[in-house]
């Protein structure tokens, strides 16, 4: 079993088939969707006289911090934490805790992270976060850094599903863990109980997705 390599942060991925056909990435297929959440969240720290752009980017640094810090921990790695804040790492500290509880009550297996497939059927790639064995079953595992598990992220590891098994691996569990950043978050589980019926979702979502890009419509 091999440990892909794993990334402090997760540069803009350039996805080809087999001919060289550049494709889309799940979460480009995606934005397509619409997410009042995250209006209503925007409206809410802006009410509060808080500066969204400074605060999503300290969260989203601390929450690639504890993505990176998880995938180590999988892998069996140790964490470089030098381009990170003093501050940065202690609120990543808080963060980890909530994983590492649940780490415990698991025997983990790495055999990949960071995993990067194309799907030649339907045209899209991706990065699996983690393929390990999970208490003996074989699994892949999504992170989340965020405030909960939301429609878009069962239809995104569905996604990672099927390219992991068209391209030979064998998936017998999806979960998707949020770890959370702040303390207004709060640490999530979420197995796949249907993942074919999310996947079919996406499917449309790629389909529209071609339709939108063909016509010049964005």
């Amino acid at each position: 079993m091999t440990i892909e390599t794993i990334k402090k942060a997760k540069a803009h991925q350039v996805y080809k088939t087999k001919d060289g056909q550049r494709v889309p990435g799940v979460t480009t297929i995606l934005g397509i969707l619409d997410k009042p959440a995250l209006k209503y969240w925007a409206n809410k720290i802006g009410l509060l006289g808080i500066e969204v752009n400074k605060y999503v980017d300290e969260l989203a640094d601390i929450g690639t911090l504890t993505h990176y810090r998880v995938g180590c921990e999988f892998a069996g790695r140790q964490a470089d934490l030098s381009d990170y804040s003093a501050n940065q790492i202690s609120l990543s500290d808080n963060s980890m805790l909530s994983f590492y509880d649940w780490q415990k009550a698991h025997k983990i297996e790495p055999i990949s992270n960071e995993l990067q497939l194309v799907s030649e059927e339907y045209g899209y790639g991706g990065t699996c976060d983690i393929y390990c064995l999970l208490d003996g079953k074989k699994t892949l595992i999504d992170l989340k850094t965020g405030k909960a598990i939301y429609d878009d992220h069962l239809l995104q590891v569905s996604a990672y599903r099927f390219l992991l098994i068209e391209n030979g691996y064998e998936v017998e569990e999806t979960r998707i863990l949020n770890i959370p950043r702040a303390e207004n978050e709060e640490f999530m589980e979420r197995k796949l109980a249907d993942p074919d019926a999310y996947f079919e979702i996406f499917i449309y979502c790629k389909k529209i997705y071609d339709l939108k890009k063909k016509i010049g419509m964005r």
